[in-house]
């Protein structure tokens, strides 16, 4: 394939203060991610050449005003700039406004290039939710911001590491919230969610694991009964309408049993239950993929990494697993049908 056939990612500089800029720098100067797309930064060149310095690359930034300007080559990051950050005022490795700003910018221009059809895909760095609200934007994270820009309210997450994808019936809601919504109606949106996302993959017919609420999946209703009152409808009703499904399992199994190849991916109930399986493997090395929106979108696992930033030591593993997942997707996205 020719570079000018591979698909555009356009790739958010995450959080200015965090180490976002030195993972993108150190990610784009392996050759390998020039053979699968091209990858073009939506940030700021300025942090970005700071960024360079940091990790004393000798690759070169070039700025570009749109993406039809953006040239590509394996000894150059091409820059979407969007000049929104005053690199005098920024306070590395701290929660700031001005970065919290800038970040959500990022993310939400790159959304909007991806509905438009400019890109192929987004990958996105990590931002801070706390600089972000500081900046008067109210969301969660990632997948809240995006499912307002896409307007695709039922939107979630899937964690990919390896051979395990966890996907997740609730995300960033408290305990007693995340119980209430394993609903037999949520959990077949994600599991209808989840089948489109491992097509996406290359699998034809993906075989999905659900995990269960309660501890051994509520052991015949020993301890707990929302397995049998929530779980098992919605599994049976999913199998109904074509789905290679089943379970409730032991949440504390499951998703062992889906890394070693038994199913194709999991649901969990609840944000922890999934994202402790996804990390025990290392959390450089999970990808995480939004679910539900008209776009593809994938990001890093892991945070600002505050403590780092400035250092060069920031670890660009996910990020790079992240580029190589989208440019897959792209790859393979086809109009996806219920079974």
């Amino acid at each position: 394939m020719s570079s000018a056939t591979l698909p555009i990612l356009a790739i958010t500089l995450g959080d200015p203060a965090g180490t976002g800029p030195e993972i993108i720098a150190k990610a784009l100067a392996l050759p390998e991610i020039h053979t699968i797309c091209r990858p073009l930064i939506v940030g700021d060149a300025a942090v970005l050449t700071q960024a360079l310095r940091f990790v004393n690359s000798s690759l070169k930034v070039r700025a570009f005003a749109s993406v039809a300007e953006a040239t590509y080559s394996p000894d150059t990051i091409a820059v979407l700039d969007l000049k929104n950050v005053e690199l005098a005022k920024l306070q590395l490795g701290k929660v700031d406004a001005m970065a919290g700003q800038a970040a959500y910018e990022y993310v939400k221009h790159a959304a909007e290039l991806a509905l438009a059809g400019e890109v192929a895909a987004i990958v996105t760095s990590a931002l801070n939710k706390a600089a972000m609200n500081l900046a008067g934007h109210h969301y969660d994270g990632h997948t809240g911001l995006l499912a307002e820009v896409c307007k695709s309210p039922g939107a979630t997450m899937m964690l990919v590491a390896e051979k395990l994808r966890v996907s997740h019936v609730s995300t960033h809601v408290p305990l007693r919230v995340a119980i209430d919504r394993v609903r037999p109606e949520r959990i077949l949106k994600v599991l209808q969610l989840t089948h489109d996302a491992v097509k996406k993959l290359g699998i034809e017919k993906p075989k999905i694991a659900v995990a269960g609420l309660n501890p051994h999946a509520g052991e015949n209703g020993l301890f707990g009964d929302d397995e049998q009152k929530f779980i098992e409808p919605a599994i049976a009703e999913g199998r109904a309408r074509g789905f290679d499904v089943s379970g409730p399992y032991a949440g504390d199994t499951v998703f062992f049993r889906v890394l070693q190849g038994e199913f194709d991916a999991g649901i969990a109930m609840y944000h922890d239950q999934g994202h402790v399986a996804a990390k025990m493997l290392g959390i450089w090395r999970g990808v995480n993929v939004t679910l539900g929106l008209p776009i593809i979108r994938t990001s890093v696992e892991h945070g600002t990494d505050f403590a780092n930033v400035g250092t060069g030591r920031g670890d660009p593993r996910s990020l790079v697993e992240a580029i190589k997942l989208a440019a897959t997707m792209a790859k393979n996205r086809a109009p996806i049908t219920v079974p």
